[in-house]
């Protein structure tokens, strides 16, 4: 099993902080698609994709990575001020 470093907020689509300065700021969905970036970047949908065809269970370290960042995006949605800088590894299961 190869596992890769996730580094939040590198990614060349993220926006910085001060690109929201125009008025924009984050919403549940900016939320929400950043928790999607980093479940793919554990390659969990391949592991899902193998427990779905072979019965083999998805390793137990990536479904909880996988939980603990959907939990962390939920908590996060819910807040009435979201953080500029959400996308921070701060905010993220390490």
């Amino acid at each position: 099993m190869g596992l890769r470093v996730i580094e939040g907020g590198l990614a060349a689509c993220v926006a910085k902080p001060a690109d929201l300065a125009d008025g924009h700021m984050p919403s549940r969905d900016d939320v929400l698609r950043e928790a999607e970036r980093r479940i793919r970047s554990t390659g969990y949908e391949t592991w899902r994709n193998r427990e779905t065809l072979t019965g083999m269970p998805v390793p137990r370290e990536i479904r909880y990575r996988a939980m603990q960042i959907g939990y962390a995006a939920e908590a996060m949605g819910r807040l009435a001020d979201i953080p500029a800088d959400f996308r921070s590894d701060f905010y993220w299961p390490a």
